[in-house]
């Protein structure tokens, strides 16, 4: 298990939101404003300038992707033109869109981020298939990471500054969520709880920030599992990829004051297990 290496040239300031999709790794640089991709069959990377901060990114089906960044959620085609799409907190100059993935049934939920740590002033927020935008959960301060059980009844988050995992009662059928409870309690563990990924055996892969690890926690007794650790403080997302979905691919921030080598790269572990593949933008 593990056999951890670094891929790529690319150094993010900030990586965040990985995805692997049609065999070509997605994620984002918050802070370089860019839309990277990156093949391993050659190797290439593919670096896409959005002019702003850009949280994450989701594939859409009928052809390019969907970001989430500071102005609210925006088509971007493959040409690289964007289309803006809707902003539900213009009027918080604060708050940015963070991390974000599709559900089932191919909504685009993102959840916002508090820049000056203003608790309870986020929310996350659903992009329904019409375009149309609904706040689901309120008083966050950091959201991050999120994933949907194969049978469609449970979605987990992570509100990052609770230091814990909530689990959702989730219907496919509307997208709604009701009855939040904690599912796993990470105050024990060294770092925050930043972006995470579900397994086929529906455990959850969770990156420490300033932890120098991720995770693996089983979300029906709250116990870790296994620990990949990470050669730079801050990893900030895995992501299941690989032909077989086998691979684990893990993106990490570089803080100003971190002088690690290996601080922005993006790693690539061998966990043992397949992961969820993902779920594309339906509208």
């Amino acid at each position: 298990m593990s056999n951890l290496r670094r891929i790529g040239t690319y150094r993010s300031k900030w990586g965040e939101g990985p995805l692997f999709h049609r065999d070509v790794l997605l994620y984002v640089d918050i802070e370089g404003h860019r839309v990277i991709s990156y093949d391993p069959s050659d190797r290439s990377e593919t670096i896409v300038e959005v002019g702003e901060r850009v949280g994450t990114v989701v594939p859409r089906e009928q052809g390019g992707l969907v970001i989430a960044g500071d102005t609210g959620f925006r088509f971007l085609d493959t040409d690289g033109n964007l289309t803006d799409i809707a902003d539900p907190e213009p009027d918080i100059a604060a708050n940015r869109f963070n991390d974000g993935k599709c559900d089932p049934s191919g909504r685009f939920w993102a959840g916002t981020i508090s820049t000056t740590k203003e608790t309870g002033t986020a929310n996350l927020y659903r992009l329904d298939t019409d375009l149309s935008v609904s706040r689901q959960v309120t008083g966050v301060t950091n959201s991050n990471g999120i994933c949907w059980t194969d049978d469609r009844q449970t979605m987990y988050y992570i509100d990052t500054p609770r230091k814990s995992v909530l689990a959702f009662d989730y219907d496919d059928a509307t997208g709604d969520v009701t009855n939040a409870r904690m599912a796993i309690d990470t105050q024990n563990f060294e770092g925050a709880p930043d972006g995470m990924a579900m397994d086929v055996q529906g455990n959850l892969w969770i990156a420490f920030c300033r932890g120098s690890a991720v995770r693996c926690f089983s979300p029906e007794t709250g116990s870790e599992l296994a620990t990949i650790e990470v050669p730079t403080s801050c990893p900030t997302a895995p992501a299941f990829g690989g032909e077989h979905y086998d691979q684990l691919f893990i993106t990490t921030g570089h803080l100003s004051d971190d002088p690690c080598e290996n601080a922005g790269h993006v790693f690539r572990a061998d966990p043992g297990v397949a992961g969820q593949r993902p779920n594309t933008f339906a509208g």
